[in-house]
Formats: structure tokens, sequence, C-alpha cells
């Protein structure tokens, strides 16, 4: 079974949100700021291809995926 990991940097976000819209079970944004906040680092299942999405979408590449190779077949 893979682990998906999940890291944001803050400095980075540009506050566009679109993780957020994307993955809301796994992203938030700020409300003082409005740059991203990372609910689970470590997603569950059900919610891992919307975090893939958000990080694909997300304008300032502030999102960094890491999935390790699936080892075995």
């Amino acid at each position: 079974m893979t682990t998906m990991r999940l890291r944001v940097d803050r400095e980075r976000c540009i506050g566009a949100g679109m993780c957020a819209l994307t993955a809301p079970e796994v992203f938030d944004q700020d409300l003082d700021d409005g740059r991203v906040l990372l609910l689970h680092a470590d997603p569950p299942t059900p919610h891992r291809a919307a975090a893939r999405m958000a990080a694909g979408v997300c304008p300032s590449g502030a999102i960094t995926l890491h999935e390790p190779e699936s080892s075995g077949s």
C-alpha cells in the first residue's frame, strides 16, 4: 500500500484558493492571509485523487506531492 505525503510552502502560496476548491477535505485557506492550510498531510484514500489534482492546479507550485513507488507486481 502506497502512502501519499503532501507538503505546502505557505511562503510561496499566493492565496488563489484552487487547492481548497479542488480538495476541501485536504486543504483550506487561512482566514487572516488567505494562504493554504494543509488539513491532512497523508490524506485518506478517497481524497487522494482530489489532492493530486489540487497539487497540479496550484498556480504558485506551493504544494508538493510525494508518492513512493509501490513495490511488487
